[in-house]
């Protein structure tokens, strides 16, 4: 249905055990003391492929973690000691530059260019079907706001023309790329020989090496540690980290992993399938919802979606407030919008390029 295409809505492991499975497996683990920062244990295989992260990616050991949060939304309730293997993650977020070189050299058209499917949607007129994608349009007047009535789609927005077709990438070269669907970053992923990250990858990363912080950096939400909304949204922003929309990567301090705009600017695709909570995943090696039966959002049963995370631009205390690293949203795999992107990871299976 159209609102498939469009619609945003908005361990215990014993040191013994440990030590078999390293021996077996030849996979870097880290185990969080502590401190900031946990103790890394890599055998010479993990060093190698460490040592091998691309250009512009970082090294992360691993480690046992509690995924989620139990005082936060529904939505994060908590599983405790996930534990993920060592990867490579990208510093930053995908921008236009990158991308664009992606296309460039593929000739890749994403989904927000192509347009609707007729057979889809039969009843749809020709211009009903014209390509186009989600744009965030701050409300005016003094008319009482409904909720989601700040989205618009836009026909001709797509990642060349992110506020629509009067709209360019000039001087944006550096800002992430956004009007993106999963199957526009696994695309990319697959040109550019990594993968997208599963959830707990991408939350382990997120959380810089701190153990139970709210935040990406501690527990105090500033302004100026990544880009939000300040003020009452979605009528008023007061800019006091500078920006209205989205920033260029690496404008805000990077997290204690040396990872830029985990939380905050845009939101990130992830592998997994969305259902609400954590269940299942206690005292599991590398977790991931990764069949699509099993996802579920009781704001729109019957849609297949996947996890988002790290909040974006738009998240401000008064409504949303997900740059966190346990935050997380779900979004239809086929639906890009103004304020989604994505950033990869590198694992030893994933093909060299």
């Amino acid at each position: 249905m159209k609102t498939k295409r469009i619609t945003i809505v908005l361990g215990c492991v014993f040191s013994g055990l440990l030590a078999a499975f390293l021996l077996h497996n030849s996979l870097g683990f880290l185990s969080n003391s502590g401190s900031s920062h946990a103790q890394q244990y890599l055998n010479q295989e993990t060093k190698d492929f460490a040592n091998r992260c691309p250009e512009e990616t970082i090294w992360i050991g691993g480690g046992t973690f509690r995924i989620g949060a139990d005082d936060q939304y529904v939505e994060e309730q908590s599983a405790e000691d996930v534990s993920v293997n060592g990867f490579c993650i990208d510093k930053y977020e995908v921008t236009n530059a990158e991308f664009a070189k992606f296309v460039e050299e593929t000739g890749y058209v994403t989904i927000a260019e192509r347009p609707l499917p007729a057979e889809e949607f039969p009843n749809l007129s020709k211009e009903q079907l014209a390509p186009g994608s989600l744009v965030f349009v701050p409300p005016s007047g003094n008319q009482p706001i409904l909720e989601l009535s700040w989205w618009k789609w836009v026909r001709g927005a797509n990642w060349k023309h992110p506020e629509g077709p009067n709209s360019d990438l000039s001087g944006k070269e550096n800002y992430p790329v956004v009007h993106v669907s999963y199957e526009d970053a696994e695309a990319y992923a697959k040109w550019a020989g990594k993968s997208l990250p599963t959830e707990a990858q991408w939350e382990f990363a997120a959380r810089g090496g701190l153990k139970k912080a709210i935040f990406s950096r501690g527990n105090q939400y500033s302004a100026d540690k990544a880009n939000t909304w300040q003020g009452l949204f979605p009528v008023y922003n007061e800019k006091k980290d500078g920006y209205v929309g989205a920033a260029p990567v690496g404008s805000f301090p990077a997290n204690g992993y040396g990872l830029y705009d985990m939380t905050g600017n845009v939101w990130e695709w992830t592998k997994d399938w969305y259902r609400v909570g954590h269940q299942g995943k206690a005292h599991k090696q590398n977790p991931i919802v990764n069949n699509k039966s099993e996802s579920f959002d009781p704001r729109e049963p019957g849609v297949a979606k996947h996890v988002i995370k790290g909040g974006s631009y738009l998240c401000a205390p008064n409504y949303c407030s997900r740059y966190r690293p346990s935050a997380r949203e779900a979004q239809a795999p086929d639906s890009g919008t103004s304020h989604i992107g994505f950033r990869l990871v590198k694992l030893p299976g994933d093909p060299l390029t």
